[in-house]
């Protein structure tokens, strides 16, 4: 596996930790997430805690970002309430972005090791479900 780094979005970072630092509240509301649509807009989420398995804020965006047009989603980043920063998607997470978003670059690190790279990397080796889908005849 190579790794590749890109250029970090800060505002990205930034929008995700205000979401987390003002929306974030209980148990309920952890984890926030923000995405850079191809056209240059942030789109926001949090997660939605339930003890059944609720949605992580990484899918509550492919939501919210589908719900406000942007369907081409270049760079993701969650964050953690109560100042824990950036934090990695979960494994389903990173296969369902993978299936979504194959090209998607995610922000992961702490502290001066956060760095960007592709979805690809954080998921090797992966299926890919849209490659084995049946094209229509």
């Amino acid at each position: 596996m190579t790794t590749q780094t890109h250029t970090i979005d800060d505002e990205l970072i930034a929008a995700a930790a205000h979401i987390a630092r003002t929306h974030c509240r209980g148990d309920n509301h952890t984890m926030a997430a923000a995405a850079r649509a191809r056209d240059g807009r942030i789109v926001t989420a949090v997660n939605a805690y339930h003890f059944t398995g609720g949605p992580c804020a990484e899918l509550v965006l492919i939501g919210t970002a589908a719900a406000q047009g942007a369907y081409e989603l270049d760079t993701v980043v969650a964050v953690g309430d109560r100042n824990r920063g950036v934090v990695p998607p979960c494994g389903r997470c990173r296969q369902v972005l993978l299936d979504y978003f194959p090209d998607l670059k995610v922000i992961v690190g702490k502290g001066d090791r956060i760095r960007t790279v592709r979805i690809t990397d954080l998921l090797p080796e992966s299926y890919v479900w849209a490659d084995h889908q049946l094209d229509d005849e």
